[in-house]
């Protein structure tokens, strides 16, 4: 409604007597309201800079080192050292007198803020150094050595108060290019248990071939690049994974999060409607703000992914696609059978009420327009491959009514999905519907989903939400984010009423949604068709089994003294080897966020140590040999998660390692096999972040569920989890129909078994009652 009420603010008419000029006062005042709010979040952000700039300074800092030096000054000493006074000379000679009796304060000033930038510089040089310090990470549980006792409270003196989320950014250390040979060397450890003795010894020749000649040429240049880049594999990581991947993005690149799983605030689509968009704006808002807390695990984490989360696009292209984010976006595109919607969600320079955006949606809700030939399906085409949608954009979306549409949508804050379908746990068969929901979720109606924007958020006609993202902008810890607080706020504060609609008035003055129009010809729809169809072929060949476990949680695991994380590792394998009678190439998640602008890297999983583990389990070893083989096995899966974490990793070394030898036109036999091996077994997960906004005491059936995504390989696995609380692990299993050898539910069972297997064998042993009581009575013996 902006274009419109801009078009209506003036018009004027020609007359004989010359030119009649009508002023639209309501327009008007929209079109200030609106100017005003996009001052007012520059001013924000032009302070927030300021602020970030001189971190770990602030810039009241600044008053006090003038002060201090002026105070100095006029005790007659010079604490510059004569710099004062060689700036005085280079001052230009002014011609009133107050001006020159002004230099020595002009120059005592500039020094001072020379002095001052001066310092901030240092605090952040050694800030950078202490953060590069990461020894801390791998001592004992509460054994801390004096090094890291000291080293953090250097870290504390050095760090500044109240940070903003930005704040660290300028601190955080550049990741390390690891040696060739320390990568060679882990990377063949890592490969021998999956290779026969005639494949690990061609393999170890190939790398040693590779480590004495082309890997010190392709080093050379990978560390030029880690000089002059933020980060040395992030951005290769980003066009070459994600941006240059011609197949579909829905179910091979995509990933989904859930609702509460035991709880639906409310039955009414609108209303569920109204808090989450709201409750979405207001973690933009705070994220404009930089009032969100960046998050430290000890030190603090790169923030830079959570700059394009809303007002962000990936647009298709032939070669390769890119990634466009807009500065701000006041409006969220809104599909709903079949039609597209833009809804404002921004009145008289204010944001919406969860009652004014709950209105609006069930305006939408109501509409009885049909959709126009070809625009039902037109989200078909994000779905399929990427080079016919990039050709069919250039062709039919470049101009026109269809050109304005499309902008509407890639340049909407995020996209909402209103589906007429009721998801959730519920009914006669909660299990099979749950997994129904997970589906519904990753690829929906294969049309209904606009799978190129940064989010999708998915509401359901029973109250049920969710949301798809796409992943090349971001990985998935940075969208939980913003989704547990959407969730504990539509919840916990902002509420609903008795009756389950959202609370607050609707102003008489607010603009209905806008109809997006599209004039789609017949070839366009014929292409439309043929994506669908690729799309549908790979959403029903999706088998998902998602598995809430109850039995236990974390509580129950460290209690063993052993890492949730590791624990549910080495169950994977155990349950891997029960479903398939063999190892395989393992790949879990690690974060590289302890560096600027990190994003992940890969733990591989599978290690000497979890396979003789196994072997001894499954093969009836005594319980005391299987639980030293399980320490020795959870220590080394502990210890590469850390070394992946801290820049010691294997994989995103050696694929950058494989892009300096493409750019050079040199062949590497050993990058070329190690990059083609397959994941069969792809894990992740996924971390509850923000523990303080939720209850699980008081409310325990707020619970969420997290989220998953589709199979890595033809014949894998794909397994996220999340762990929640202290006595719930929830598993989203996918694989595919067409692998005869893979079972989603099967596997669930078998990860369960495997868990319940090695929690019973790491648990302390209780006494036997019958056995003491014969001891009591030998004693009683004894004493008479």
């Amino acid at each position: 409604m902006a274009e419109a009420h801009q078009a209506v603010a003036f018009q004027f008419t020609i007359t004989p007597e010359g030119i009649d000029l009508q002023l639209s006062h309501q327009a008007l005042r929209q079109v200030y309201l609106s100017g005003l709010r996009s001052w007012k979040k520059r001013v924000t952000r032009l302070k927030n800079n300021v602020i970030t700039g001189v971190y770990p300074a602030s810039p009241s800092s600044w008053l006090f080192v003038v002060i201090a030096i002026l105070a100095t000054m006029y005790t007659r000493s010079d604490p510059s050292m004569g710099l004062i006074a060689k700036i005085q000379e280079h001052l230009p000679q002014g011609c009133i007198q107050i001006i020159q009796k002004c230099r020595t304060v002009v120059s005592a000033v500039l020094f001072s803020t020379l002095l001052w930038f001066s310092l901030i510089f240092t605090m952040r040089l050694c800030l950078k150094q202490l953060l590069s310090y990461h020894g801390w990470m791998f001592e004992q549980h509460g054994k801390v050595s004096n090094t890291t006792k000291i080293w953090a409270a250097m870290v504390r003196i050095f760090s500044g108060r109240q940070p903003l989320l930005y704040s660290y950014q300028g601190s955080l250390p550049n990741l390390p290019v690891p040696a060739v040979k320390d990568t060679v060397k882990r990377y063949l450890e890592s490969a021998r248990l999956l290779m026969s003795d005639a494949e690990y010894e061609r393999m170890t020749t190939l790398a040693k071939e590779f480590e004495s000649s082309l890997g010190n040429r392709l080093q050379w240049y990978l560390k030029l690049k880690a000089m002059w880049a933020s980060n040395y594999v992030s951005d290769w990581w980003e066009e070459y994974v994600y941006l240059r991947g011609r197949g579909p993005l829905m179910v091979n690149s995509n990933y989904y999060g859930m609702d509460f799983l035991y709880v639906t605030p409310t039955p009414i689509q609108a209303a569920r409607a109204g808090n989450t968009l709201h409750a979405c704006l207001l973690y933009r808002r705070k994220l404009n703000r930089e009032e969100i807390k960046p998050v430290i695990l000890n030190v603090p984490l790169c923030a830079a992914q959570c700059e394009r989360i809303f007002n962000t696009t990936r647009i298709p292209g032939e070669e390769t696609d890119s990634l466009i984010h807009w500065q701000d976006s006041e409006y969220v595109a809104v599909f709903h059978r079949g039609r597209y919607f833009r809804l404002w969600l921004y009145h008289a320079g204010r944001m919406l009420s969860p009652r004014e955006i709950e209105h609006q949606i069930q305006h939408i809700l109501d509409d009885p327009s049909p959709p126009v030939p070809g625009e039902a399906k037109l989200a078909a085409l994000t779905a399929g491959d990427r080079i016919p949608w990039a050709q069919a954009r250039k062709e039919f979306f470049s101009s026109g009514v269809n050109k304005r549409s499309l902008d509407c949508i890639e340049k909407a804050a995020f996209f909402v999905a209103l589906d007429d379908d009721e998801q959730g746990m519920m009914g006669d068969d909660p299990a099979g519907n749950l997994d129904r929901y997970a589906k519904s979720l990753l690829h929906g109606k294969c049309y209904d989903r606009w799978f190129d924007k940064s989010f999708t958020v998915v509401l359901y006609k029973n109250g049920k939400n969710g949301l798809n993202a796409e992943h090349s902008w971001a990985d998935a810890p940075i969208m939980a984010h913003v989704w547990e607080y959407v969730m504990t706020t539509d919840c916990f504060q902002l509420g609903y009423t008795e009756e389950g609609h959202c609370k607050g008035d609707v102003a008489s003055s607010l603009p209905p949604p806008t109809r997006l129009t599209w004039d789609i010809p017949a070839e366009c729809q014929e292409r439309i068709e043929r994506s669908l169809a690729v799309a549908q072929t790979l959403a029903d060949d999706v088998d998902f089994h998602v598995l809430p476990i109850q039995d236990f949680g974390k509580g129950a695991i460290k209690k063993c003294k052993i890492s949730p994380d590791a624990f549910i590792q080495i169950a994977l394998q155990l349950a891997y080897y029960r479903n398939r009678g063999s190892f395989t190439l393992t790949y879990e998640a690690s974060m590289t966020r302890l560096f600027r602008e990190g994003r992940t890297e890969t733990v591989r999983s599978c290690t000497s140590e979890s396979c003789t583990f196994v072997r001894a389990l499954e093969g009836g070893e005594s319980k005391e040999v299987c639980r030293h083989l399980f320490r020795t096995a959870a220590e080394k899966h502990q210890h590469l998660y850390r070394m992946a974490m801290t820049g010691g990793g294997i994989d995103r070394h050696l694929f950058c390692l494989y892009i300096v030898s493409k750019y050079l036109g040199e062949e590497s036999p050993f990058l070329k096999e190690v990059l083609s091996e397959t994941w069969r077994l792809s894990t992740s997960q996924t971390p509850l972040q923000q523990v303080e906004l939720f209850d699980f005491v008081n409310h325990p059936d707020y619970t969420t569920c997290g989220g998953g995504f589709g199979p890595v390989a033809d014949d894998g696995y794909g397994v996220s989890y999340i762990i929640i609380g202290e006595n719930m692990i929830n598993l989203h299993i996918s694989c595919k129909h067409s692998c005869p050898q893979t079972d989603s539910h099967k596997f669930g069972a078998d990860i369960k078994k495997a868990l319940m297997d090695l929690l019973e064998l790491m648990s302390p042993e209780k006494p036997d009652p019958s056995r003491a009581e014969q001891n009591h009575l030998k004693n009683s013996k004894k004493d008479l």
